[in-house]
């Protein structure tokens, strides 16, 4: 789970709040067309085009707007973009185990779920080089509960991590190859990208 630096809402999703009126108020269920298409494009930048959860790669179609603390608690404003991600899997393939976004629903417990707001939040998950994730630290009950909440230790992820480990496994790699090589992958790219599985490289070979 990379940290992740919230900036400012988009322009255009400012304005359309600002339309409130006698007779219409602003809802999340009203927001759509180029407003919504600007609030998932400015998080999706944020995050480097990796979900907020498991650091998979974004894409418009397998991705939604994420909301931390969960609409239904009454203490939340559906629209504080303060409180919204962008996790993957918009729709789920037939077969397609849930994880991240689409798991947590709406379970939400400030005690138990690490968040990705959190600076600290990097640090309190450990990665293996066959893709496995789990709490940095025995005691930490709320990392372990987040990595099983969330999924992010099913098969598929898994999977998914050990591909993106492999290709820094590579003997034929001098140090200062494998050096530039992790460094250029944690650097966000030209398209303003970061590498999937970020955190997991960082941690198995970073710094």
């Amino acid at each position: 789970m990379k940290y992740i630096v919230k900036q400012n809402e988009p322009e255009d999703f400012t304005k359309w709040k600002a339309l409130k009126n006698e007779e219409w108020t602003p809802t999340y269920d009203k927001l759509s067309g180029v407003v919504k298409i600007a609030v998932k494009q400015t998080l999706m930048t944020e995050q480097g085009y990796i979900c907020c959860y498991c650091e998979r790669r974004l894409t418009d179609n397998d991705s939604h707007i994420e909301h931390f603390r969960p609409q239904e608690n009454k203490s939340t404003d559906p629209l504080d973009f303060k409180n919204m991600l962008c996790s993957c899997q918009q729709r789920l393939k037939k077969g397609d185990p849930r994880h991240c976004g689409n798991r947590k629903d709406d379970w939400f417990d400030e005690q138990l779920l690490v968040s990705p707001f959190d600076s600290g939040s990097e640090k309190r998950f450990t990665f293996t080089g066959d893709g496995y994730i789990s709490s940095a630290q025995s005691a930490d009950r709320a990392a372990t509960e987040t990595v099983l909440r969330l999924g992010l230790d099913i098969p598929k992820l898994r999977s998914l991590r050990k591909s993106a480990i492999e290709p820094f496994l590579d003997e034929s790699l001098s140090q200062d190859e494998a050096t530039r090589f992790v460094s250029g992958y944690l650097q966000l790219d030209s398209r303003g990208m970061y590498g999937e599985f970020w955190t997991t490289i960082r941690y198995l070979f970073g710094d």
